[in-house]
């Protein structure tokens, strides 16, 4: 019943608006070309009829060009092809801002646990001092990344945000205006954004929507916690990683991270100025105006000035005079406000968000063996000192580190990083930059590492205020993760490292390498067995484990449903906090609005709490264990098959938008990792490995193998066993799930033509016969008539978005097609190849 009033709502606030006002994109200010609005439902027309019957893009395209819009001249074909492109993108804003004004009142319908429900059962069961215990601890953080797939400039962010608000209110002819500017805007970069640029973009969000929406959240529960001494301030805190990340992004250096937490501190003070400026013009009583101006004062100098930053303790200082005054002379008007705005300060101070440093570990190894060398401690490996020689010079050896005496860039850039860490600190506060992730861990050296680098920095072994966070992200890092803590924890001096950082060690699991690696079922039951053993181990050595995820915005890359997933965890995994990644255009579509951000964030804090609360603590049996392993096994046996593949990797260079990924403007970084000429899975990044998965429509990494397991297990009697797995295990349930939405946004018949190409014909027909034995298998398992079955909105969703980039899409397909053919506008097709990756990626929101 609930679900379908909430479909009904969104036919209405959703389907029927965008129909209205996409026919207002006829009036779009293109020249000479004012009938391209009118052609494109003829082309969707044809584009659906044509695939259905197994039409090639390219005929698809040629009889439209021949039977409805008579263009014959190919580069004039090529020109209206842009065009088209350039419509279904805006198409696609459109959509979006239809779908986030509609949000509220969709969520009136919706089953997800809100807070408020949340309070509302713990009313009814009694347990608010068990709750009250937990939130005042517990925490979630989001942390803010810039992958290359989050391209919109603020420019357009300010087009969408107005575009919500003239639908909510229904202002036909604004939004007409509106969309004519959209017409006019530039979608894409001119040129690639730096890393600063790319940190400017999502510090604009954090500004405009996170400040303010945290702190409403932050009230939302403080007034309902039914504890007049809650003060848990880190209940929802932000993490950032652009201007920090050098493995997501090598053109990151010491200086760009300089400016990066600047930008974050100057852009809090400005948000805190100018709400101080609303409260200067109601306090205007006797005396009050001179601390009030002091501190305005001191804000705005901190907030054009990098040099002279204002402390966390002198705002709280001035605010609580100001507060004293109040309560004392002013019978408490307007302290309501006043200790709304102490209360951001208390959760913001002066970070704003705290900013990561993630390096990968083999650029660490090369940093350390090259200080050994210059120090004469080896020769030219660092693999001539044993094991317990290497530990000591980390851990005991003093050296003295200045980056001008080395001339390798990472060499250099690193030392200087680490030694300017202190100074950022001193600006933003501990909480500005307290941790150092390193990708790609697989050993204790991994940690012991950035340690050892962090003394020979200047740091005093004492001093070093910040968590060194393993990321175990490969099946090997996996495996060996708990010797690794364990040897760790052994290790005296690092022991002594952890009662200083309060007996408390993060660790980072990443699902998009994870995937890559290991397949999609294996990847995710290796990443839940890894966490309750590490939460085994830390428990035993006195250690509080906090698991941060590398969560992409596909199920591919361990997206999907985020409150399914967190609620599906284990009573084995130690659950003090939830953290994980935001990437892509998961930061506006799933947090881009004040409302999708509370709500999201929600979500995260009721599927954390709600498994202590009210015991639900999930347990999977021995017997579920050996039948989610055989399962897991199972489907990596196919996807190691399909990757040792000889086709594997030249069907993606050659068949795929692969390559064209780096081409487009969308992000600062390479499309992989090294310099290698001969392209390996492991170098290939997981955006743009996931990313070209979905741009065919074929998104493999979201289910391969997954058919073939469950089909083994039918062919040997036990499908029976499996539906009981399902029902009973909420973690499996969660992920078939998230699978059944990848298969729901596949359309093999986009590409159905390669069947027949004589390179690569047999490849596409082993991933599409695996594509439907999956989705078979998954409707038997779950007992669903259709994909999604029970999720008709977000099913709705998907299918208007499809539809709305299939013409897009058939171009693509067609330009990939004349591009193997050596056309003589080779160059021409290669950049529709490259301008249509922006409005698919939008339109799935999740990339897949």
């Amino acid at each position: 019943m609930q679900q379908s009033r909430r479909l009904e709502e969104f036919k209405k606030s959703v389907t029927n608006k965008f129909n209205i006002y996409n026919s207002l994109f006829l009036s779009l200010p293109y020249k000479n070309i004012e009938n391209v609005g009118m052609l494109i439902p003829l082309l969707l027309d044809q584009c659906e009829k044509g695939l259905k019957e197994g039409k090639e893009p390219k005929e698809i395209l040629e009889v439209f060009f021949s039977n409805f819009v008579n263009i014959q001249d190919e580069r004039e074909r090529l020109d209206f092809m842009f065009r088209i492109i350039q419509y279904v993108e805006r198409q696609v804003v459109l959509y979006d801002s239809v779908e986030d004004s509609a949000f509220p009142k969709l969520q009136k319908y919706s089953s997800s646990l809100t807070i408020k429900d949340y309070f509302e059962l713990v009313n009814r069961t009694k347990n608010w001092d068990k709750v009250s215990k937990k939130l005042s601890t517990f925490s979630a953080r989001i942390v803010l990344t810039a992958h290359p797939t989050q391209f919109y400039t603020p420019a357009v962010l300010d087009i969408i945000s107005e575009l919500r608000s003239l639908i909510d209110e229904d202002r036909i002819y604004d939004i007409d205006v509106t969309l004519q500017q959209l017409g006019l805007t530039s979608l894409i970069n001119a040129k690639k954004p730096t890393p600063l640029d790319e940190a400017k973009n999502i510090i604009y969000i954090l500004r405009n929507t996170y400040y303010d929406a945290v702190g409403e959240l932050y009230q939302y529960v403080k007034s309902n916690i039914r504890d007049a001494d809650f003060e848990n301030y880190n209940l929802m805190k932000l993490g950032f990683w652009p201007g920090g990340d050098r493995d997501g992004n090598p053109f990151v250096t010491s200086e760009i991270t300089k400016q990066v937490a600047d930008e974050l501190r100057l852009t809090l003070m400005k948000c805190y100025y100018n709400e101080l400026k609303g409260l200067r013009k109601k306090l205007t009583f006797k005396g009050m105006q001179g601390g009030l101006n002091a501190l305005s004062g001191k804000l705005y100098n901190a907030m054009f000035d990098p040099k002279a930053p204002i402390s966390y303790e002198e705002i709280v200082e001035h605010l609580r005079d100001v507060r004293e005054k109040l309560v004392t002379n002013y019978h408490e008007l307007y302290l309501d406000e006043l200790d709304k705005f102490i209360d951001k300060v208390h959760i913001f101070k002066t970070h704003f968000a705290t900013l990561d440093i993630r390096q990968d570990h083999s650029k660490h190894l090369l940093v350390v063996e090259t200080i050994l060398k210059q120090k004469g401690a080896i020769t030219e490996s660092i693999s001539e000192l044993k094991e317990k020689e290497l530990i000591k010079w980390l851990l005991k050896e003093n050296i003295t580190l200045n980056a001008d005496d080395f001339e390798d860039d990472i060499v250099k850039d690193t030392i200087t990083n680490i030694k300017q860490l202190g100074e950022i600190q001193e600006k933003n506060g501990e909480d500005g930059c307290n941790r150092y992730i390193i990708s790609n861990s697989e050993d204790i050296f991994s940690v012991l590492f950035v340690f050892g680098l962090f003394r020979w920095c200047g740091w005093d072994e004492k001093d070093i205020t910040f968590d060194i966070v393993p990321l175990f992200e490969t099946m090997k890092g996996m495996d060996v993760s708990e010797e690794v803590m364990q040897t760790l924890f052994d290790i005296p001096s690092y022991r002594k490292h952890l009662e200083r950082r309060n007996e408390t060690h993060t660790i980072m699991l990443g699902f998009s390498d994870g995937t890559k690696d290991g397949g999609y079922l294996k990847a995710n039951w290796s990443i839940l067995k890894t966490k309750e053993t590490l939460s085994k181990v830390c428990k035993k050595n006195g250690i509080k484990a906090i698991f941060f995820d590398g969560r992409g915005g596909p199920p591919a890359r361990g997206g999907g449903k985020t409150h399914r997933f967190y609620a599906a965890q284990t009573k084995d995994v130690a659950n003090h906090e939830i953290q994980l990644t935001i990437q892509g255009q998961t930061i506006t579509s799933t947090y881009g609005t004040k409302e999708q951000f509370m709500h999201n964030s929600e979500q995260l804090l009721t599927a954390g709490l709600s498994n202590n609360i009210f015991g639900k603590e999930l347990v999977i049996s021995g017997a579920q264990r050996k039948l989610m392993e055989e399962l897991s096994e199972l489907s990596f046996d196919k996807y190691d098959a399909l990757k040792q593949h000889e086709k594997f990797i030249p069907y993606l260079e050659n068949r795929s938008t692969l390559k064209y990924y780096t081409k487009a403007n969308i992000g600062s970084r390479p499309g992989k990792r090294g310099n290698k000429a001969q392209l390996t899975l492991s170098d290939l990044r997981a955006i743009s490995f996931v990313g070209s998965w979905s741009q065919l429509k074929q998104n493999v990494p979201g289910y391969f193998g997954l058919g073939t397991a469950l089909q083994k297990l039918k062919d040997e009697g036990r499908l029976n066993e499996v539906k009981k797995l399902y029902r009973e295990v909420p973690f499996l349930k969660a992920l078939m799930l998230n699978s059944m939405m990848s298969l729901a946004k596949t359309n093999f018949n986009l590409t159905s033509y390669m069947k027949e190409d004589p390179e690569f014909g047999e490849f596409w027909n082993i991933l599409h016969d695996e594509f439907e034995l999956s989705k078979k298998m998954l409707l038997q398992i779950s007992g669903l008539k259709i994909l999604m079955e029970d999720e008709a909105v977000s099913r709705e969703s998907v299918k208007i978005r499809e539809k709305i980039v299939l013409p897009l899409l058939v171009i693509q397909q067609n330009a990939l097609y004349h591009i193997t053919q050596n056309s003589e506008f080779k160059d021409l097709y290669e950049k529709i190849v490259t301008r249509s990756l922006y409005g698919n990626i939008n339109a799935s929101r999740n990339s897949a």
